[in-house]
């Protein structure tokens, strides 16, 4: 019965908030890319902008303090969403959940003791961090990922926090360091256990938590769990606004980072002739320049809007939604018996999944569709959906199968396009095809997807001829 509830309240809001999207004949498919914006979070936003006076929060001027006012009430919706400890907590408004990284990764003291350790399921924003790391004399370690549901091997990533690297100039062993992974996978929606946090914690890591493609559909309690780090992108949440993120900081953590700049808006003082700065005492020493400070008040009504609905619900929602579509993909099959796709991750009704779907459609004689194919044959039916390696390479390579030599044989050639890296690596396909749910997801749009894959593709072998080059990861 409440199930019937929730599908009820949640095509409510589809019709009341996102109305347009069956008004234009849309079917969205890709929330891990990009939430939509709801209609009242919209209208709320210009209503707000052109009812006030807001100016520059670097100043005390009447506009100016109208805009302090709201930045700080947002700080606050952040922590409160969170349940996190204003004490223990601050937040850093940043432009996304990759300039919330950038600011870690630059700022973190790797030495040439330290480790930086990461699940081989990264978005390519987190994979950068290694480039800090490596820069400082930091080890890097990959644990990796295997088994139907491509979830990480515990054994090997208790192995790689345990590790030890002799530091010769402080003459004995430090194993001080990072642990970055994902909450969520953004290919192939496997939910990655958020006990490893304590675990690390104990062996003397600090931990950054990519939160981006958890946090839209699924609730985070930093009273419960404490990563050191975590990182989040408002537009996956709510669809609006774009362009503003955060960094949701422990203080203790927050204040062993150290800036290699400064800039303005994140210090006390500075001279140019002395050259000597004083950063800011606060979060505002990690905000450079102005922020968005007409947007970001808009992540306090999108707060309000999302917990007004319940993350739980969403949840709920999103859960069933992807039961069904998995349920459907399972069910598709050519008319010799073979199967029609093969999907990537966790099945139906396993556990520990959120609503990203990643796939590849097989043709009659079993060999991968190319997924530009896919994605030229759902745009000609109004679906947007997502293709290619979503920024995920570790987890494409682990989907693949795709052994270490090859991919370093890959990188000794050189290739000069991506179709001459894929030609190495012996792949038909640049990546997979992937569908997302989210909070304005209905029955209908998983329905449309499945008629897509049985009527254009049931015992064909459709050819890549004609379509354009493929873009890079």
């Amino acid at each position: 019965m409440e199930h019937e509830h929730i599908a009820e309240d949640f095509a409510r809001l589809r019709a009341d908030e996102f109305g347009y999207l069956d008004a234009g004949g849309h079917v969205y498919l890709d929330h891990t890319g990009a939430g939509l914006p709801p209609r009242s979070l919209v209208t709320g936003s210009a209503q707000r902008i052109t009812g006030g006076l807001f100016g520059n929060p670097h100043s005390e001027s009447p506009a100016s303090r109208s805009s302090g006012r709201l930045l700080a009430e947002a700080r606050q919706a952040v922590l409160r969403h969170f349940r996190a400890d204003p004490a223990e907590y601050t937040v850093v408004f940043t432009s996304n959940a990759t300039g919330a990284l950038r600011l870690v990764g630059e700022a973190y003291p790797f030495t040439r003791g330290s480790r930086l350790v990461m699940s081989l399921d990264n978005h390519n924003s987190v994979n950068g961090l290694r480039e800090y790391a490596r820069a400082r004399g930091a080890s890097v370690a990959y644990v990796p990922v295997g088994g139907p549901g491509l979830r990480l091997d515990e054994q090997r990533l208790g192995g790689a926090l345990t590790a030890r690297r002799h530091d010769p100039r402080r003459g004995r062993d430090d194993a001080r360091g990072l642990l970055a992974y994902p909450a969520q996978s953004n290919f192939t929606g496997v939910r990655h256990p958020l006990d490893w946090i304590s675990r690390a914690q104990a062996l003397g890591y600090d931990v950054l938590l990519d939160a981006a493609a958890f946090v839209p559909t699924h609730p985070l309690d930093l009273g419960r769990v404490h990563p050191d780090f975590t990182v989040v992108s408002w537009y996956k949440v709510f669809g609006h606004p774009t362009g503003v993120g955060s960094l949701i900081a422990r203080r203790e953590a927050l204040a062993r980072l150290h800036r290699p700049w400064f800039s303005g808006g994140t210090i006390h003082a500075a001279s140019a002739q002395a050259q000597w700065h004083v950063l800011a005492a606060d979060e505002t020493a990690f905000e450079d320049g102005t922020v968005n400070f007409l947007a970001i008040p808009d992540v306090t009504a999108g707060l309000a809007w999302i917990d007004g609905i319940g993350v739980h619900r969403v949840r709920a929602h999103v859960a069933a939604l992807t039961d069904r579509l998995l349920g459907g993909l399972a069910e598709l099959r050519h008319s010799d018996g073979s199967l029609l796709v093969r999907v990537y991750g966790p099945g139906a009704g396993e556990p520990d999944r959120g609503g990203t779907v990643a796939l590849n459609v097989l043709g009659a004689d079993g060999r991968v569709v190319d997924e530009r194919i896919v994605n030229h044959d759902s745009a000609a039916r109004g679906i947007s959906l997502r293709t290619g390696c979503f920024c995920n390479p570790g987890a494409g390579e682990a989907a693949f199968a795709l052994p270490l030599p090859r991919l370093r044989a890959a990188a000794h050639g050189r290739p000069g396009s991506l179709e001459d890296y894929l030609e190495v690596l012996g792949l038909p396909s640049a990546g997979a095809v992937r569908v997302s749910l989210g909070v304005s997801s209905q029955p209908g749009d998983v329905d449309a997807f499945l008629r897509l894959l049985r009527e254009t593709y049931r015992d064909g072998t459709p050819a890549p001829d004609g379509l354009p080059a493929r873009a890079g990861c």
